[in-house]
């Protein structure tokens, strides 16, 4: 009852309440809010994430609404793991890019393959062909795209750890994860992917492997926006060091050859290059640029890629075609999400065949609900419980039919955990497959 009363107190009084860390503390931190125990009463000012509903989310679980405090312990239960893992570094890996700079990042195509045994005289076995949706195990050797996928989730789960809880643990190890990916001089990332996803004895690096950071970087974004509300250990310089990070790769996915050609691209690499770069424009205070991103989106994304009945085309040609149908849903979902920030509409844009994203979010309901029966397309791994977010994120816009079939979605491993980052994630995580 206590702890009721002090949600209620706190709850009338949020927007007048500064921070309550030592002045030479306080001083070093990013401004923000916190009160001792219940921590940040601050809305973050996040580039997907809707701020407002997060700080609703932490009361509501404080308060012991069912739905947001098991979502809240489920996020826990992954947190809790993270406070031990890593940190990571793209210096870890054994192979050098073709810079000579381990710094920068390196990966492979994944579904390239070699025709011939290596030799010392061809050790890769060339010429690569290419087998779609059949990952070439020899990808995992080099660490720098695993190692990624580990931080940058780490980081978005520690955040929101922090966040809900008022731990310190928790925003002091995604300080950590973060600087040692992003800021210190020994093991930081270079702001490029110019060896994402290249091919042996073809290309050292392409624009399709800017997917590689997909939606995952935005959520970083929306981690740095979180600690930011005043997390012990992060302070005002790690800040703008992130900043300065965000800006200059946003600098190289507009201005590099590999940005501007996955820019170009007109299926799900095409969706998340716009997510991203929206994301990361909003996250570097540059409104302007997100909410043209947004605007266009329509006209661009949506209309080309969403038919009247909801089909995803290039999407559902593919030999995943369900995963790559929710996984573009999770890129213009989360675009959706951009946009209404910056006061733009994505989710009622119609395009002038009748396609729109509520559409495409309904196609799906048949097999979220009923399983791999209902989809009649090529899928070399259905997993029912990828529609979910998707589902949820329309749901949350007003989609009707979303909101009552969600009961009848399967929950991924690890359980729903939506309610307490309300935006759409990969959950068929098909990396190692």
């Amino acid at each position: 009852m206590v702890l009721r009363h002090t949600v209620v107190a706190v709850l009338a009084t949020a927007g007048l309440v500064a921070s309550f860390a030592a002045p030479a503390e306080a001083a070093s931190r990013p401004t923000g809010c916190t009160v001792p125990v219940i921590g940040a009463v601050c809305a973050p000012e996040t580039a997907v994430l809707d701020g407002k509903q997060l700080l609703r989310t932490k009361f509501a679980a404080l308060a012991g609404e069912k739905t947001s405090r098991t979502a809240l312990n489920n996020l826990l239960a992954a947190a809790r793991s993270d406070l031990t893992a890593g940190p990571w570094s793209v210096t870890a890996k054994k192979q050098v890019p073709p810079s000579g700079d381990k710094h920068d990042y390196l990966s492979l195509a994944p579904y390239w393959w070699p025709t011939t045994q290596p030799t010392a005289e061809n050790p890769w076995g060339c010429p690569f062909v290419q087998r779609d949706g059949q990952r070439n195990p020899i990808v995992d050797e080099i660490t720098d795209h695993a190692y990624r996928g580990r931080a940058f989730a780490a980081i978005y789960r520690l955040a929101l750890a922090w966040y809900y809880t008022g731990d310190a643990r928790y925003a002091e190890r995604a300080a950590l994860d973060l600087r040692t990916w992003f800021l210190d001089a020994a093991t930081k990332m270079n702001p490029n992917m110019n060896f994402a996803q290249g091919i042996p004895c073809k290309v050292d690096g392409r624009g399709i492997g800017i997917i590689e950071f997909a939606y995952t970087l935005s959520q970083v974004v929306d981690a740095t926006a979180i600690l930011a509300t005043g997390a012990p250990g992060w302070t005002k310089t790690d800040q703008a060091g992130m900043t300065g990070w965000y800006t200059q790769f946003l600098d190289w996915l507009r201005t590099s050859k590999n940005g501007t050609d996955e820019a170009k691209a007109q299926n799900n690499h095409g969706s998340f290059y716009d997510m991203l770069v929206a994301a990361l424009a909003l996250g570097t205070g540059q409104r302007d640029l997100a909410a043209a991103i947004a605007r266009d989106a329509g006209p661009k994304r949506i209309a080309p890629q969403i038919q009247t009945d909801g089909l995803q085309p290039q999407e559902t040609s593919r030999t995943r075609s369900w995963h790559y149908s929710t996984f573009n849903l999770v890129a213009l979902t989360r675009l959706a999400q951009i946009a209404k920030h910056v006061g733009v509409d994505l989710w009622h844009y119609t395009a002038p065949s009748g396609g729109m994203l509520f559409a495409a979010v309904g196609f799906l309901i048949p097999a979220a609900t009923q399983g791999r029966s209902a989809w009649p397309y090529p899928e070399l791994d259905f997993r029912q419980y990828a529609a979910l977010d998707v589902l949820h994120a329309a749901a949350d816009a007003g989609d009707r039919a979303a909101r009552t079939a969600l009961p009848r979605v399967p929950v991924p491993p690890g359980g729903d955990l939506y309610p307490v980052r309300p935006a759409a994630e990969q959950l068929d995580d098909i990396s190692t497959s």
